[in-house]
């Protein structure tokens, strides 16, 4: 796809609807995502994700690789932003999170590239990483829909998210896709460098529920709703059981479910005797019966 040149930031952010200013207020000092940098992204400042206030993009295009409910006929329309709030030493894309390749998009450019994927035959457009970005998404979102956008939106986050961030973007979100990477302090800590992850996770989680409920899906694909991933990790690492009670019991028992079997060591994992291994398929497979019994909807 091509995009014209253009400024950087919206000259005319005052026209955006309230929840985007205050998204906008929000980056300076920045305190979008639960770091709570107080970073000046406009000065060129950046905190723990690396990123000013200009986002950057690594890849737009159709992905057929994500849970079949958002993938369907032509793909998801996935953009995926470069940075990343959580510093996790197993990252599959350490090169886009860590080493924050690529190039730099505006919000103009943004909006172009969500109608692009919406003529290319996408079933929604899958916002990867988001989090450190919310304010430039949400402008680049009302502007598109302005222009014609009628995809869901899907918001694929690692689920360290601010949870007064995430209620200015009610409306704005058809589909949250929150990762529930763990349910133990020391674990996080470890692995991610966010000792905080679980008592955050599971409030942002909670929220994002209160705003679009159970997963909705209409002939084959998701509408509307919460889909939570969970990547298993060896040795029960990710405390799984107690991410499946949470949902069970504090979120929906018919909450649907990705329990992910596709951990491979990665990045700085060889580091880490615990997880310097793939899971075993009884470890997965024990997780996801789990998930079954406590009637969650687990994806297959």
């Amino acid at each position: 796809m091509r995009y014209e040149t253009m400024t950087i930031l919206p000259a005319n952010i005052g026209s955006f609807s309230k929840p985007v200013q205050k998204l906008w207020d929000r980056m300076n000092p920045c305190t979008l995502c639960r770091r709570q940098c107080k970073v000046y992204r406009d000065k060129g400042q950046t905190g723990f994700c690396g990123i000013g206030d200009i986002p950057l993009i690594s890849f737009v295009g159709p992905h057929f690789g994500e849970e079949s409910v958002l993938v369907g006929g032509g793909g998801s329309g996935t953009i995926f932003f470069a940075g990343c709030n959580l510093g996790c030493v197993f990252c599959q894309n350490f090169d886009i999170s860590h080493h924050r390749h690529g190039r730099q998009m505006t919000v103009e450019q943004l909006a172009q590239a969500m109608l692009g994927l919406q003529d290319y035959g996408c079933s929604n457009i899958n916002f990867v990483t988001p989090t450190h970005v919310t304010a430039v998404i949400t402008a680049a979102i009302e502007l598109a829909r302005k222009r014609g956008l009628k995809l869901p939106t899907v918001y694929n986050t690692g689920g360290y998210d601010s949870v007064e961030t995430l209620r200015l973007l009610e409306g704005f979100v058809d589909i949250y896709m929150p990762d529930m990477k763990y349910s133990d302090s020391a674990v996080a800590e470890e692995f991610s460098a966010a000792p905080d992850y679980p008592e955050v996770n599971f409030a942002v989680v909670k929220e994002m529920h209160r705003q679009v409920g159970d997963l909705q899906v209409k002939d084959g694909l998701a509408t509307r709703g919460l889909l939570v991933r969970h990547l298993v990790l060896p040795e029960n690492m990710a405390g799984s059981f107690e991410v499946i009670d949470f949902l069970a019991e504090q979120i929906s028992v018919k909450t649907t479910i990705n329990v992910m079997d596709q951990y491979r060591p990665c990045y700085k994992a060889s580091s880490h005797p615990k997880i310097n291994r793939r899971p075993t398929f009884e470890e997965i497979e024990s997780v996801r019966q789990y998930a079954i019994e406590k009637g969650l909807n687990v994806l297959v």
